[in-house]
């Protein structure tokens, strides 16, 4: 099987947004649905684990999705974890939509804005029972923290990081 190019920017749109936003209620949805299915109803917790305004810059987070034709497709968010460090949350992508490549780009969306606030890490966490997001990060160069020949099952959930550039600031700063 060929691999699947990634979707190209004259295509989508990206935007930031509040979780209030209700073009997001698709991907809470989406995530809330698919947590449960496998692993059991108390995962709609998790979505409901991290206030808010984590996800807006004036907390160090933002909120980003990418519109095809005005609708979203795809998107994720990242809050501060600390003062260095960007923790990604919530990358999904539309059913209707996988296999183009957009979590990829949701993926480095997120480490653009991510470095483009001063953070210098990337760090996340996915459910063992998610192999296709623990393929994702492993694709995107992230460094697993985990014994990657463990079974999933015995580990937990799994940690990555990464490692961002140096690039230069947008002036927003981090916020304490």
């Amino acid at each position: 099987m060929s691999p699947v190019p990634p979707a190209s920017a004259p295509d989508l749109t990206v935007v930031q947004v509040p979780v209030s936003d209700p073009r997001v209620r698709p991907l809470l949805r989406e995530l809330g649905d698919e947590y449960g299915a496998r692993y059991g109803k108390d995962a709609h917790a998790e979505l409901a684990r991290y206030p808010d305004e984590q996800f807006t810059a004036a907390h160090g987070g933002v909120l980003l999705l990418l519109l095809e034709h005005g609708d979203p497709v795809a998107g994720g968010a990242f809050r501060r974890y600390d003062a260095v460090t960007a923790e990604l949350k919530r990358i999904w992508t539309h059913s209707a939509h996988r296999r183009r490549g957009l979590a990829r780009r949701v993926v480095a969306e997120l480490e653009r804005e991510a470095g483009a606030r001063g953070y210098r890490r990337v760090y996340l966490t996915t459910g063992p029972r998610q192999p296709e997001a623990r393929g994702l990060y492993l694709a995107t160069g992230y460094t697993p923290l985990f014994d990657t020949e463990a079974d999933p099952e015995t580990v937990g959930l799994l940690p990555f990081e990464k490692h961002l550039p140096d690039t230069p600031r947008t002036g927003k700063a981090i916020a304490p």
